[in-house]
């Protein structure tokens, strides 16, 4: 008995001693094939973590059998994150890991406009990213909103639409607002009514990232997407829960204060969002007319997130938001009018929507995804003697097959997308309903190492119809290459088909403040077709030990054929078409722990209407930025940016000022607390140093353009308190 007990434990402890293996590899840089000593490369599951010797080789002992993950970081590179399984088929081979440096162009992030969830550096499809690290930056510099966040990315320009209420939009490569789509997690987030209030009224504490698309987007996404579009990427339940709470106060009598909680257990998660955002009306000038209005706004956001199995997730979430925004006449805030002090604006809102999404996996390359979100927006617009009200209610459902196969990526959909306005007496006639059906495909085909190309096709088909020649149907091709030239140099080029259906809502009509407008007849009016062009060139590559230079440069043109502009307060398609042109310069420079920054756009955008050739007001053709960074990660930052904006032709025939801007930030961290400081605005350009910003007197005043900040210095100050990461 005593021999078979002693036999038994020799094959167990045999086996034990056959089933530990040893891993090899070695680090290298991918771009310069240099050795990374040094690197540290970590099992989590068997909590092992050891660090390359100085030939860049690993060496990972007694690890057993099974599938494990495997992870290689190095200070200036992408982190690699890849499983491995174990007997390996060739056990004394040693591995070689390639790291590429990390030089803020998201190398290894996976994009989801796309809904391929791919590599941004494999996507035909020009894609920009702003990653959790910068929107950290970006949250403390303006905590409220996302206005500054997009004012300070290459090519676009933020737009401001109303003088004493701060409502503003946004153009991409020098197009209306109306030309671009702002998304969330890949749904339409406003409708036209809200759309010079949507940046306002978003604030950044619970986004991942945010993805840009420059150039038309309407393959995937339909009309309106011809100037490109903004999908706001929001942060999801993690494996280690986060609690965070954000204070900031403003020298502009602002205030904020938001919280952000997630948790992620076995088969539930959830993330809630909430803030409160207030500020006191602000005339830092002395015109007698608020810069900034006086806010009030509330924002809940809750989501429940389910993971019923390996291949059946999905979520649901809600957004409520309500504000109650007036500016004017400071005396008229204050609640003392009399007969000269009399003018004011106040837009009070209510959004509340539903999001829903839920994923079916198939097999390890194809599934199944489902979206759907319903809006509803309520909205009066008060001024002295007028009030205008109307409530918006959209919708937005698609069903969509993914297949991501090892040559060619393959999207395959259809969505219905609604939208009803209806607007109170006496200005219900200008109600509508629009209805949109279509369905797309689009594929991406991986021929080589070296070349790609996506191309895609989408029909629309719209109810009511416009006017001919397109009587509510749209064909919308759409083609992109990608050239990886050599492992520093890329290239992409590409373009497609737009359009956009005819509706009241316009930076000119949200300028007006809709008085007097005239209904808008589907019918007899054209819908905008546009066509365009874009190409760049991405240079990459380290310059040393811990230096790395980025340099993109990108090229475009979009021609818009019909504009819809507001004449005599009636909606008429121009006689011609509207052209926009240009480039974009942007260079990183990474030097471990600094980093600079600078962007540069031409924009050249013309009006080709009647037989005449003018140039687009508000629209400056020179724009510049430079950013320097100094940050010693989760410990200190400190940042110092500068911008430029060129003059610009307004609407009566003058010309605005070119004006450059100074902004600082200092921001110290620790494990559980954040305390900032940024101040914008240090030069303290203002439009009303230069000139009145109205006529008229100020019972009755008439505004001009507004091409520069009204609101002077501001600098604010907060914490953020991280109870839980």
């Amino acid at each position: 008995m005593n021999r078979i007990f002693m036999l038994i434990l020799c094959m167990l402890l045999c086996h034990g001693v056959i089933a530990q293996n040893t891993f090899r590899a070695k680090v290298i840089s991918d771009q310069t094939k240099t050795i990374l000593k040094g690197a540290t490369v970590t099992i989590p599951n068997l909590k092992i973590a050891v660090s390359a010797d100085t030939s860049g080789l690993i060496i990972i002992p007694n690890i057993p059998n099974g599938k494990f993950e495997i992870d290689v970081t190095y200070v200036g590179f992408s982190k690699s994150e890849k499983v491995y399984s174990f007997p390996q088929k060739n056990p004394d081979q040693t591995i070689e890991i390639a790291l590429e440096p990390s030089t803020g162009e998201l190398a290894e992030v996976a994009v989801q406009t796309t809904r391929t969830n791919q590599s941004l550096r494999d996507i035909p499809t020009r894609i920009e990213a702003l990653a959790s690290e910068e929107l950290d930056e970006k949250s403390t510099m303006r905590p409220g909103d996302i206005k500054m966040m997009l004012g300070e990315t290459t090519g676009i320009h933020v737009q401001q639409t109303s003088v004493v209420s701060g409502s503003s939009s946004f153009r991409i490569q020098g197009l209306d607002s109306r030309y671009t789509q702002l998304l969330q997690d890949g749904m339409p987030l406003y409708s036209g009514f809200s759309g010079n209030l949507s940046l306002l009224q978003i604030s950044p504490l619970d986004l991942k990232q945010v993805e840009f698309i420059k150039g038309s987007a309407s393959t995937l996404y339909g009309g309106g997407a011809i100037a490109g579009l903004v999908n706001l990427i929001s942060k999801v339940p993690e494996k280690t829960p986060e609690l965070t709470f954000l204070l900031n106060g403003t020298t502009a009598k602002g205030g904020d204060a938001s919280g952000y909680y997630s948790r992620k257990w076995q088969h539930i998660g959830t993330t809630i969002f909430g803030a409160y955002n207030y500020n006191g009306a602000y005339d830092p000038s002395n015109t007698g007319l608020s810069a900034i209005p006086q806010i009030k706004r509330f924002t809940i956001n809750p989501k429940i997130y389910l993971y019923m199995d390996e291949d059946n997730s999905g979520w649901i979430g809600v957004n409520t938001t309500y504000e109650n925004r007036l500016g004017g006449d400071m005396q008229v805030i204050d609640g003392k009018a009399d007969n000269i002090h009399q003018y004011f604006e106040r837009n009070k809102t209510f959004r509340f929507s539903t999001q829903l999404s839920f994923t079916h996996k198939i097999d390890e390359e194809s599934r199944i995804n489902f979206k759907n979100t319903i809006g509803y927006f309520d909205r009066q617009l008060s001024e002295a003697g007028f009030n205008f009200k109307g409530k918006q209610i959209s919708s937005f459902s698609e069903l969509n097959y993914v297949r991501n196969g090892e040559k060619a990526t393959w999207v395959a959909g259809a969505n219905l997308i609604t939208d009803n306005f209806t607007a109170t007496p006496p200005q219900s006639s200008l109600n509508y309903n629009l209805t949109t059906l279509g369905a797309f495909v689009q594929n991406t085909y991986k021929a080589n190492n070296w070349f790609s190309l996506e191309s895609g096709l989408r029909l629309d088909d719209n109810t009511p119809p416009p006017n001919k020649p397109a009587n509510g149907l749209f064909i919308l091709p759409r083609i992109n290459a990608l050239f990886k030239l050599t492992s520093y140099l890329t290239s992409r080029i590409g373009g497609g088909f737009g359009y956009k259906m005819p509706t009241l809502f316009n930076d000119q009509s949200e300028q007006d403040g809709y008085q007097n407008i005239k209904p808008l007849n589907t019918g007899n009016t054209q819908a905008e077709q546009s066509y365009g062009l874009n190409g760049d060139l991405n240079y990459r590559s380290a310059l040393g030990s811990g230096a790395f230079i980025s340099i993109n440069q990108l090229f475009f043109y979009t021609k818009v054929d019909r504009p819809l502009i507001l004449q005599n307060n009636t909606f008429i398609n121009a006689q011609g078409y509207l052209t926009t042109q240009g480039t974009e310069t942007n260079i990183k420079l990474a030097m471990d722990e600094l980093v600079f920054y600078l962007g540069y756009t031409y924009t050249n955008t013309k009006q080709h209407f009647s037989g005449l050739t003018t140039t687009q007001p508000l629209t400056p053709k020179n724009q510049l930025s430079f950013d320097a960074t100094y940050e010693i990660e989760g410990s200190f930052r400190f940042g110092a940016e500068s911008f430029y904006t060129g003059s610009q032709l307004l609407s009566d025939g003058t010309t605005g000022r070119d004006y450059v801007t100074f902004g600082l930030l200092v921001q110290k961290m620790w494990k559980h607390l954040d305390i900032f400081i940024n101040a914008e605005n240090l030069t303290d350009q203002r439009q009303t140093k230069w000139g009145s910003i109205y006529t008229g007197s100020i019972t009755n005043p008439n505004f001009g353009d507004i091409y520069a900040p009204l609101d002077g210095i501001v600098v604010n100050a907060g914490i953020r308190i991280k109870l839980l990461n």
